[in-house]
């Protein structure tokens, strides 16, 4: 069966310099997804098929801003908002929901957690008691969602890093914490100790756990640090990118590549390049 077109009116209106704003693109996505003239690509997703492509964009718009690509931002903000009217289409096709229903909640969402702006608290408070103010509400929405335990309502879908930071903070708020930093250093020194059992044991399931212990210390040791331990990560891989291809300048520039050289020149290469950042 061959696939409509969709209607010329319909076509020129969307792609008119003189359409803009919201209205657009959701007018956009519905024609994308119209099962009759619509993309082939996009009438086949669904909400789990999208989730990663959320994710994805969230992250890069994170990357935009770090590398202070301000020219960028804006389109990686598109990516994004295009994420939620994706997901926001395929709702209302099924009746669960519509954009106007999004944008309700969160509008809703931000009065009910701002009654020192929105309602008859003082605004004479810090940021720090805000934040306390602000754990309490939401506290307020869990349990209004049934959501008993301590730890209901982490998401599930959160980079591992980012969800054990939230695990543990939600823990050390009904005083399951260590005392400090030094108590979490030790007790990082022990898991790698374990870790090097566990990788002499040959049992690679085991390892994997112990590795998984490890790391699950090492978020802990960011929270009690005060440090985001993804945007810490995301600096070291950043900083490995860039004397990596100090390495890869430095070879070009004798008519090789890194595989024509060897681990010796190329940590000599790589100190070299540590050395001019720290000059």
């Amino acid at each position: 069966m061959t696939q409509d077109a969709i209607h010329p009116a319909l076509a020129d209106r969307l792609t008119s310099a003189d359409e803009t704003g919201i209205p657009r693109l959701l007018a956009i996505m519905a024609a994308l997804r119209d099962p009759k003239s619509g993309c082939p690509w996009d009438i086949e997703q669904d909400f789990a098929s999208i989730a990663p492509y959320t994710i994805e964009e969230a992250h890069e718009v994170a990357d935009a801003i770090a590398r202070e690509a301000w020219d960028e931002l804006p389109g990686e903000l598109g990516d994004l908002l295009l994420q939620v009217v994706f997901h926001a289409q395929m709702a209302a096709e099924t009746g669960m929901f519509d954009f106007t229903d999004v944008v309700g909640k969160i509008s809703d969402k931000m009065i009910d957690r701002h009654p020192h702006i929105f309602g008859d608290e003082s605004r004479d408070k810090s940021a720090e008691q805000q934040i306390r103010d602000w754990e309490a509400i939401k506290a307020r929405e869990r349990a209004a969602k049934a959501e008993k335990g301590v730890l209901d309502g982490v998401a599930l879908g959160l980079p591992g890093l980012t969800r054990a930071v939230k695990l543990q903070a939600r823990a050390a708020r009904v005083g399951f914490d260590w005392p400090g930093p030094g108590d979490v250093l030790a007790k990082l020194a022990e898991e790698s100790r374990e870790l090097v059992e566990a990788r002499d044991s040959g049992d690679h399931a085991h390892l994997t756990e112990e590795f998984g212990d490890l790391l699950f210390v090492m978020a802990n040791l960011a929270r009690h640090l005060d440090i985001d331990p993804e945007e810490a990560l995301r600096m070291a891989n950043a900083k490995f990118t860039r004397r990596f291809q100090s390495i890869e300048t430095a070879l070009a520039a004798q008519g090789r590549r890194p595989e024509d050289s060897d681990l010796a020149e190329m940590d000599a290469l790589w100190d070299a390049a540590k050395a001019a950042e720290r000059a």
